[in-house]
């Protein structure tokens, strides 16, 4: 048997070149004790804050803990399946999770892997979880609008994209309503949606979800779930991973609304992995940097410059208060991170207004920047006459006896709070919401029995749609209406509602 000379020199060459690769360099650990979501880890003296590590079976793990003696691990999966001594290895590597157009239309737990039985996502595209938020010179002023199709919202304290708006409330007050409502409303504008649901009863999710699809909106966007039965450190992963697979479209010159349902739920996941971790207790037992784990995810909300692609991440994150105190510790910490907030009131949701939003409260610190032209001339001066109305409202419950001036501001109150409840899953048109504001407020259904105010605002809206179709697209391509200086109305209008009066009147 012949041996060529060049053919062993050749594979004694590449066994040399690829001898670096096949060493693995990694530290490795052995766990020292495992419980409750976390693990202690001995030996993996070069691991870096954030690093994922691997334990047996493919579970992974994320350092959170870098002491003088061991490292702390927070266990991303079953835990339980962990046991002292095992070998831990760590990565090299940062939490990611898979994003692009494959993550649209998924149900995905928050390391990316799928709940819907639909295999998993087909993307070799990966974006780290934690990123850092892009700096004031990357950014421009928020001043494109967001529609909700809620009236309440989009005439009174009004979405922009890129702005991060606060809903906050007991629980049951109708919260996540307004934002599967914002959600249905983005069909045909382009903006990619993300739900993040965390600590939510998998079977509220489930109902959501069906509700998004009979809609024809789960088409363009992702639910990611840290349900109720999910470790306390994947519910604290979870609205970061939903960020990051939001930011991927924002990147590429898109729109994405991400919406975090709730960061009260996330902070006491956080609260569980800190104190189990012996890290100091503050205030309400949460520890001191529980401020910066919600700013650092809403500080990457943002309306990016022309140079970067001019696109924008929305966050819609929902703080839930007990018995409405908004002066909690974080109803506060959150308050005071976004732009602005929309304080749903028990007492009105129970007393059927829907949306039950306070209007004293609640506020768009962007305001009439992030409102077309139309909406921002109608419904100008709404927010405070509704303010007013409230405080007359509690004043006349004292049976005094009211001029009829003060009379007339009661009642058209009254007609107006009538004109704002909307049903659930009803977003509507933003030109719509303009047709029936405007007529609401300039007194045309001050005559209108309070009872039949719903109908008079539907059958007015399919009259214009029938008749007015023409004067509807004028407004929307102008996506303005000229009001008269001296009378602030509208001549077009007040003879298409004079017109409708009359048909109504016939009808009735």
């Amino acid at each position: 048997m012949k041996f060529k000379a060049d053919e062993i020199a050749s594979v004694i060459q590449q066994e040399i070149e690829q001898y670096e690769s096949r060493i693995d360099v990694r530290e490795t650990g052995r766990v020292l004790e495992v419980g409750d979501g976390i693990a202690r880890v001995y030996g993996l003296s070069g691991v870096m804050a954030g690093e994922m590590v691997e334990f047996p079976g493919g579970i992974h793990g994320l350092a959170f803990n870098l002491e003088e003696n061991c490292v702390g691990v927070i266990i991303l999966g079953e835990y339980l399946e962990i046991n002292e001594g095992d070998e831990v290895r760590s990565t090299g590597q940062l939490l990611s999770v898979p994003v692009g157009d494959a993550v649209l239309g998924r149900v995905l737990d928050p390391l990316g892997n799928p709940l819907d039985g639909k295999g998993p996502v087909a993307t070799s595209h990966r974006r780290p979880v934690e990123t850092p938020a892009p700096g004031v010179a990357d950014r421009q002023p928020v001043k494109e609008p967001l529609q909700t199709g809620i009236k309440a919202i989009d005439s009174m304290t009004p979405i922009g994209r890129g702005q991060r708006e606060l809903i906050i409330g007991d629980r049951k007050t109708g919260k996540t309503a307004i934002c599967i409502d914002t959600i249905i409303n983005q069909k045909q504008t382009g903006v990619k949606c993300f739900y993040v649901a965390i600590g939510q009863k998998e079977s509220t999710v489930a109902g959501l979800i069906e509700a998004l699809r009979e809609q024809g909106a789960m088409d363009y966007t992702t639910v990611i779930l840290a349900g109720a039965s999910a470790p306390a450190p994947l519910q604290y992963v979870a609205p970061y991973a939903g960020c990051a697979m939001a930011e991927h479209f924002t990147h590429k010159g898109e729109h994405s609304l991400v919406i975090y349902d709730d960061l009260s739920k996330q902070a006491v996941a956080y609260r569980e992995l800190s104190l189990l971790m012996r890290r100091p207790p503050g205030r309400e037992a949460y520890p001191g940097d529980i401020f910066y784990c919600h700013s650092r995810l809403l500080e990457r909300s943002c309306k990016l410059n022309e140079r970067l692609g001019g696109g924008s991440l929305t966050a819609l994150p929902i703080v839930e208060t007990l018995e409405g105190e908004v002066s909690a510790y974080i109803p506060t910490n959150v308050i005071s991170i976004t732009d602005g907030q929309i304080y749903l009131q028990p007492d009105l949701f129970f007393a059927g207004q829907r949306p039950a939003m306070n209007v004293g409260i609640s506020v768009s610190r962007v305001g009439g920047a992030a409102q077309v032209p139309a909406m921002k001339r109608v419904a100008g001066g709404l927010r405070l006459a509704l303010a007013a109305f409230r405080e007359l409202e509690a004043f006349a419950q004292l049976g005094t006896e009211l001029d009829p001036a003060t009379q007339a501001r009661l009642d058209r109150g009254y007609r107006m709070t009538e004109l704002l409840k909307q049903g659930l899953y009803n977003p509507l048109p933003v030109i719509d919401q303009v047709f029936a504001i405007y007529a609401g407020t300039r007194g045309h259904m001050d005559r209108i029995p309070v009872g039949e105010v719903s109908d008079w605002e539907q059958k007015f809206l399919e009259f214009i749609h029938e008749k007015k179709q023409g004067l509807w697209d004028k407004i929307e391509a102008a996506g303005d209406v000229e009001l008269d200086k001296a009378t602030g109305r509208n001549a077009e209008l007040e003879a298409a509602i004079a017109e409708f009066q009359q048909v109504y009147a016939e009808k009735s």
